[in-house]
């Protein structure tokens, strides 16, 4: 048993650069009256046929039946104006909640701050609720424009009133509801050490929060990540599973909250974590027939095929401590990924860079690089995938490979202009042999612009260069 402890704290202590613009959709105003399709269930007026008189209609709309449509029309007329104004507050508060997500994720991960003050919780709850928000704009939107164009006017079921951020539910929860979750996990770990009526050596606090974590809530890591809910900590601390990264974020989360500092590094496809001391060849003595280092990290270590299960005492003091920001940039790549893979599902092996290792002669180019060739992708999936790489970019603005792949993902959005920008800044901070590639890419890539701009001007045909 090791000798290492500490005391645990009486209280659980509870702890927001660019934004992404929304282009505002304006709600036209309705002048004209609703048209109200008549019902003609009712035998009074139906189709007669008798047998001397074929398909004549047996009467028509009594004045009483007119008077009713045209009182149900008026009165459908309001209530449409009234949801219209109700989606209308909605549609502006999925844009201002998009604004105020993003700042507040770059203000809680940004560089003036120590790195020991930046909540991994919070600023994936940030990276969680601007997601929502973006969903939610699309949502209002589609909302509004099938009552646009639907005869029956059915109004939607009134949203919760929302005067900011922090009260947008994520999963049923807010922003603070979520911490609050991680908080009462942190005194459930409490009450299974008073529970067991055991002292407070790191063991013993260890196994505690295995307990609550992994058999009374019941976490687990999904071993292929194929929903992107379980990319979002919200989801997993409500279903209980999600990938690794996740999981160590919540680990590290809740023993912040028993004052037991949790660190990780990267150790080929896995992410490690393991509390810090002074003795790391503790940590992979044998109790139980688990080492410490396996109780924390589970199967991954004990697998002979990951380079996890060769790690020792002596090996760990030699890795890289990853930073606050470095995970939350893990979960943000994986984010992308995933992202990209939902987007670009229905073409199969398509990747990023796809485009710029084809090698055609100057006129092939030419003629094959236009706007009709570029895949047609997800694109609620390649927007979120998008979003994340520009989070992403916040935290490494000098990763010349992460710029790549965000302007190429801008390309097959056909935001020509600005993948003409981010790639032209990525050559700058590329190798060289790297910017070679991208060199001619780019030039294309100024000319499909072009047309681009030509074509909406209404001109017909490409533009040739003389």
């Amino acid at each position: 048993m090791m000798s290492t402890s500490y005391s645990l704290p009486l209280s659980v202590t509870n702890v927001t650069a660019t934004c992404t613009a929304v282009k505002s959709a304006a709600i036209s105003d309705h002048h004209h009256s609703i048209s109200i399709r008549y019902d003609h269930h009712d035998q009074s007026h139906c189709w007669n046929h008798h047998k001397n008189n074929k398909s004549k209609p047996k009467t028509m709309m009594t004045n009483s039946a007119s008077i009713m449509m045209t009182s149900s029309a008026s009165s459908a007329y309001p209530l449409f104006r009234n949801q219209l104004t109700k989606d209308s507050s909605r549609h502006h508060f999925y844009q201002e909640a998009l604004k105020t997500a993003r700042q507040k994720f770059t203000q809680e991960i940004s560089f003036q701050s120590k790195d020991k003050d930046i909540s991994l919780a919070k600023a994936l709850l940030y990276v969680a609720a601007e997601d929502e928000a973006f969903m939610g704009y699309n949502r209002e939107m589609d909302a509004r424009s099938l009552m646009n164009e639907r005869k029956y006017v059915s109004a939607l079921p009134d949203a919760q009133d929302w005067n900011h951020l922090d009260q947008m539910p994520l999963a049923g929860k807010s922003i603070s509801e979520w911490l609050t979750v991680l908080d009462t996990i942190a005194k459930e770990v409490e009450a299974e050490l008073v529970y067991r009526d055991i002292g407070c050596h790191l063991v013993q606090v260890l196994e505690a929060v295995n307990v609550v974590l992994f058999e009374l809530r019941g976490f687990k890591r999904s071993p292929v990540l194929v929903d992107s809910k379980y990319a979002y900590l919200h989801s997993v601390l409500s279903t209980g599973c999600g990938s690794a990264i996740l999981l160590s974020i919540i680990y590290i989360e809740v023993c912040r909250r028993l004052g037991l500092n949790i660190v990780g590094s990267r150790v080929g496809e896995d992410f490690l974590i393991w509390p810090q001391t002074g003795y790391p060849e503790e940590l992979f003595k044998v109790t139980a027939g688990h080492s410490l280092f396996a109780v924390v990290n589970g199967r991954c270590v004990e697998d002979p095929r990951s380079m996890a299960s060769d790690l020792n005492g002596n090996s760990l003091l030699g890795l890289e401590i990853a930073t606050k920001r470095d995970i939350i940039g893990i979960a943000l790549a994986n984010m992308i990924r995933l992202h990209w893979k939902r987007a670009s599902r229905s073409n199969h092996g398509l990747m990023l860079t796809s485009p710029l290792r084809h090698v055609y002669n100057a006129d092939e180019n030419l003629k094959k690089m236009s706007n009709s060739n570029v895949p047609l992708l997800r694109p609620r999936d390649l927007r979120l995938a998008i979003m994340a790489s520009e989070r992403l970019l916040i935290l490494q603005p000098h990763n010349w490979a992460l710029r790549r792949d965000h302007g190429m993902m801008l390309y097959y959005n056909r935001e020509y202009g600005k993948a003409v920008q981010e790639l032209s800044i990525c050559m700058a901070f590329a190798p060289e042999e790297e910017a070679e590639v991208l060199e001619p890419f780019v030039e294309k890539l100024h000319l499909l612009r072009r047309e681009s701009s030509w074509k909406s001007l209404g001109h017909a045909g490409q533009l040739t260069v003389p």
